[in-house]
């Protein structure tokens, strides 16, 4: 993400800016009475309330994702957070023409604004809760922001692929992908704890409903997709103090590659044990996550 206004820069970094990697669509956090607009030359303008103000945000330059690539650097936008100023020395916000119809494109969760554009392609705002405290936890007015993300589309979106398995016969587990075009979706570096320290590297970020955590949707846990594979598998164990985070449905939110959309995942999970269904899983597991040195069929 690029920024072409130095003062503003600096008065909005404890905002704005985002930390390399899995942030780099982030808008803004908390806004209200959100709108998106675009013009006949492909930038967009995304107008929101936030922290007692008024913003007025020009974005452009960044379409869809490219596949990883060791030492290259994924697709972003530039912002422009004085509404036209920094670039062009000019209020462009003022007058700025949308040229951009209503949006017919793929459903996407956590929608909060979108159109089609002049060429075809769609922007879109999404707005969720990522940054929620893992196994349940009470979350710090901090933790729970909820991120205004933009997207950049044409064509397919990425895939989240998730499966509902046991583990060992008693916990809920699940495996899985998350692909875009046929190819898996990964970084090259990140913390021991997995978080992405490049632009490539994405976190799933799942929730339990009606758990042992408590009522309602709660953070079980996020986790980076493996290098090499874009894969993972997670089991609802037991963490330290805390009970086993079995639910009765699962749903997972994943940002996607480069400027494409962020993608969900929602379903009930299962009943009673079921030993037939737990052996035709197992093998699944061992055909699917065959060449991902991290997960093992459990």
């Amino acid at each position: 993400m690029r920024f072409r206004f130095a003062v503003l820069l600096a008065l909005f970094a404890a905002v704005a800016v985002p930390s390399t990697g899995s942030a780099s669509e982030i808008i803004d956090r908390n806004a209200n009475d959100v709108s998106l607009k675009v013009a006949k030359n492909g930038q967009a303008l995304i107008s929101y309330s936030a922290r007692g103000k008024r913003w007025n945000v020009l974005a452009w330059g960044a379409i869809n994702a490219m596949h990883p690539k060791p030492g290259a650097k994924q697709v972003e936008f530039e912002l422009d957070y004085s509404g036209g100023y920094g670039t062009y020395k000019r209020d462009v916000w003022k007058t700025f023409k949308n040229a951009c119809s209503a949006y017919d494109g793929p459903e996407l969760k956590w929608f909060v604004a979108g159109c089609q554009a002049p060429d075809g392609s769609y922007w879109a705002l999404q707005s969720w809760q990522r940054m929620l405290p893992n196994y349940g936890l009470k979350a710090t007015p901090k933790q729970s922001v909820w991120e205004l993300r933009l997207s950049h589309f044409r064509g397919e979106l990425p895939v989240l692929t998730v499966n509902l398995n046991w583990a060992y016969r008693k916990y809920h587990h699940i495996f899985g992908s998350f692909t875009y075009l046929g190819r898996p979706v990964y970084g090259f570096k990140s913390t021991s704890a997995g978080v992405p320290l490049d632009t490539f590297g994405r976190n799933l970020y799942v929730d339990t409903f009606d758990s042992a955590y408590g009522k309602g949707w709660l953070r079980e846990n996020s986790f980076l997709m493996h290098r090499g594979t874009g894969k993972f598998c997670y089991g609802f164990y037991r963490h330290g103090g805390r009970p086993e985070g079995n639910g009765t449905k699962y749903r997972a939110t994943i940002i996607g590659p480069g400027v494409l959309p962020d993608i969900y995942w929602e379903a009930d999970a299962l009943g009673a044990y079921d030993k037939a269904f737990d052996l035709q899983m197992h093998e699944e597991q061992k055909r699917f996550l065959a060449g991902d040195a991290l997960c093992k069929a459990v």
